[in-house]
């Protein structure tokens, strides 16, 4: 039942690797009325023509880039998950199993702990998971964050107070969206505002395969909703926050400079996905896992095996995807001619700092990659986890 506020996934091996043409049954586009995706989706969910001017060709981005780690920024960091940077340049990390969130200054690496979320009932995979900030931070000094509480999976809004002391920086959670199911896998997470000011998360099934599948469940989705937790306008399906379907556990979202939104997913056994997102497009599972013959679903436009992955955090930067790897241990770079890879995706950092969480545009030619080796899975590496900054082309 949908729940409305307060109420309501160079090639490390050629055979692990499939590119598709990112395309769903009606075809893929590059472009569109529709926000975050590819123009408008009929009632079916395929893209209905808006236009009958061709869009401009677009350029693919080189097939080799590289990566150049600047410097460890911070270390000694517990669960570290989401990542926010702030007016300024210093960042916000949210703890997982703490359930707080520390400023780093991202000149010395200084930690202040603004204090903790309360609420939060971590298990598991679940815990403080995604962050990010209010499209009017400079104003509101709002705090958005998805975790897992008692019941379900939710996202609040804290007000920081950064005059107050070190601890006591974070408001009263505010409930701006509830009810997305819980589990001790499969909790998704991940929260970002879009170029269009709504707020898109990333959720899992939680275990429970069918839930992804169902269009009234908001476990295995990407959602759409307004700042106030209210189902976004124009999402396709009337008055559901529900912006795409059929996904196992969406950890990663990001957009291009043409404002589509693509998607991380875990996959199971075989493979693991990097999506282009179409609104009211169904991804598959629990049915295909990875490319399928189907034309009910849309493929994605890569995929990995899951040793090489397991995908978490992406971020677009000059023309490419960049995806954190945690089972994978590397930093995959996906270079994108539109919505379809242009070369096979490009491994970085292989086994070098561990598990790597999450991924965010820190300007320019730069990233700021958070590692986690202290989640349970990983092997703590000296300093524990800690935020990297790359230089990457």
């Amino acid at each position: 039942m949908i729940v409305r506020r307060r109420a309501v996934r160079a090639a490390l091996a050629a055979t692990a690797l499939l590119l598709t043409a990112g395309c769903s049954s009606g075809g893929g586009g590059s472009g569109g009325d529709f926000p975050g995706g590819f123009g408008r989706p009929t009632p079916s969910g395929t893209a209905a023509g808006s236009s009958s001017t061709a869009p401009a060709a677009e350029s693919a981005a080189p097939a080799k880039g590289s990566v150049t780690v600047v410097r460890t920024v911070t270390e000694g960091l517990k669960t570290p998950w989401g990542l926010a940077g702030l007016p300024g340049g210093d960042l916000l990390v949210s703890s997982r199993d703490d359930g707080t969130i520390t400023r780093i200054d991202a000149k010395t690496g200084g930690k202040t702990e603004l204090g903790s979320v309360s609420g939060v009932s971590p298990a598991g995979e679940g815990g403080l998971l995604g962050i990010a900030l209010s499209p009017d931070y400079a104003s509101d000094h709002l705090i958005y964050a998805y975790f897992t509480s008692a019941s379900d999976n939710r996202i609040v809004r804290v007000r920081y107070a950064e005059r107050k002391p070190a601890g006591e920086q974070l408001g009263a959670p505010d409930t701006v969206f509830k009810g997305i199911p819980k589990g001790f896998i499969h909790n998704g997470g991940r929260i970002a505002f879009g170029p269009d000011r709504m707020l898109y998360a990333g959720t899992g099934e939680s275990g429970s395969r069918p839930l992804a599948q169902d269009r009234t469940s908001l476990g295995g989705k990407i959602l759409r909703m307004t700042p106030e937790g209210e189902p976004a306008p124009g999402n396709p399906f009337p008055g559901s926050p529900v912006y795409s379907y059929g996904h196992r556990n969406v950890q990663g979202l990001a957009w291009d400079s043409r404002q589509r939104l693509f998607a991380s997913e875990f996959g199971q056994d075989t493979w693991d996905e990097l999506n282009a997102i179409k609104p009211g497009d169904d991804y598959g599972w629990p049915a295909a896992e990875g490319t399928s013959s189907s034309t009910r679903f849309h493929n994605p436009l890569a995929q990995w095996h899951t040793d090489d992955a397991s995908p978490s955090g992406i971020a677009y930067v000059d023309g490419s995807i960049w995806m954190a790897g945690l089972k994978g241990q590397r930093l995959w770079r996906v270079p994108l001619k539109g919505t379809a890879a242009a070369a096979a995706p490009q491994a970085f950092l292989a086994g070098e700092y561990g598990r790597l969480r999450t991924v965010a545009p820190a300007g320019g030619d730069r990233l700021w990659l958070v590692t986690s080796n202290t989640d349970g899975r990983g092997e703590p590496k000296k300093g524990d986890d800690r935020v990297l900054e790359l230089r990457v082309r």
